[in-house]
């Protein structure tokens, strides 16, 4: 993962230009480049060798504020074949999942590639990720995406399998299985015989009813602990002085993430204890 991010700008880095109405725009630096806009033009030669944070001035006599766009901001922007996990799921997908470097990942429906950006920066260079997804013209446009962000082609730990995951799977001992698809239920039994003992199947869905198929499944399945499901709504907050307020919006429901570890071969999960009916008492 060749891909600059630190240092003066240089000519091929992806650069975030942000005007005074927080518009941005992302821009690739040429030598002989020009960013166009209707607040005038900036060459890309006032950009190059300028360190990141710099303000640059457009013909127009528009300031514009130059970083390399955080990954975060990239996802949002980048061209999409199909929806993207947004960043505060792929977020809560890494850290509740325990996506860490060194580790061997399944992804199954990359969709545009958003997430998969997210797991190959937590893997590192030492982990591997295979991503399947059954339509060729969507694992096209991931990959561009994901090569355009990281600089380079990902031959040594990216695999990209334009194929059903059922049929195409051919990973043991993984450590972790991420599912995002419209039937995830569909994978269970194959992510299961992929992961090791302790590993973590990973589900990402949109509706409620796709949620109880999916945890009602892995329930039912008997290789996993009791799953857990949640979602994540972030809302940001007004801050001048002393007005301090929520936002009037806010990032809320995008989908649900169910969770649950594989457990040793041969082992039963212990049966769900659940509360009588009409009591309150603790089991």
């Amino acid at each position: 993962m060749g891909f600059r991010r630190h240092g003066p700008f240089q000519a091929g880095d992806q650069v975030q230009l942000t005007d005074p109405k927080n518009k941005r725009h992302t821009i690739t630096l040429k030598e002989d480049g020009v960013f166009h806009t209707h607040k005038g033009a900036i060459p890309h030669s006032e950009l190059i060798g300028q360190p990141e944070g710099s303000v640059v001035r457009s013909s127009g006599g528009t300031q514009y504020l130059a970083f390399r766009h955080l990954l975060q901001d990239y996802t949002l922007a980048m061209p999409r074949g199909a929806a993207v996990i947004y960043p505060k799921d792929a977020s809560m997908i890494v850290g509740m999942a325990d996506i860490f470097p060194g580790a061997r990942v399944i992804e199954a429906g990359v969709g545009s590639g958003a997430l998969t950006c997210f797991l190959l920066r937590a893997v590192g260079p030492e982990g591997h990720v295979t991503s399947y997804e059954r339509r060729e013209e969507f694992a096209e446009v991931a990959r561009k995406n994901v090569e355009k962000f990281y600089g380079s082609p990902m031959d040594d730990n990216w695999r990209l399998v334009a194929g059903d995951l059922v049929a195409s799977i051919d990973e043991v001992d993984v450590d972790r299985v991420i599912l995002d698809m419209l039937a995830p239920w569909e994978c269970v039994d194959a992510a299961a015989k992929a992961l090791t003992p302790g590993g973590v199947i990973c589900c990402y869905v949109a509706t409620t009813t796709q949620l109880s198929k999916t945890v009602e499944v892995i329930r039912d399945h008997g290789c996993f602990t009791e799953p857990h499901a949640w979602e994540t709504l972030v809302r940001d907050w007004h801050v001048e002085g002393l007005a301090v307020r929520p936002d009037h919006r806010m990032i809320g429901h995008t989908g649900f993430l169910v969770t649950a570890r594989r457990m040793a071969d041969g082992v039963t999960p212990p049966p769900r204890r659940r509360r009588p009916k009409g009591t309150t008492e603790e089991l």
